[in-house]
């Protein structure tokens, strides 16, 4: 199974966790918010369920290959 993640923008506070545990999946845009890169796909889904797990403001969002929220 592939996860998809995606980030709630408008629920990122930029605390960077994410960019720094990472940095292969995920960046800073011009806004400073998170975003999620094309290579986020090389991540195994228990490390972006840690992602968003690690997330303060739980903006990272993890999908399953039904389209439903996991995390």
């Amino acid at each position: 199974m592939a996860y998809r993640v995606a980030i709630d923008q408008d629920e990122c506070m930029s605390s960077g966790r994410c960019v720094a545990d990472f940095p292969a999946a995920f960046a800073f845009d011009d806004d400073e918010l998170a975003t999620v890169l094309p290579t986020s796909g090389n991540l195994s889904d228990q490390q972006l369920l840690r992602a968003a797990r690690n997330c303060p403001s739980r903006a990272i969002q993890v999908f399953d290959d039904d389209g439903t929220l996991l995390e």
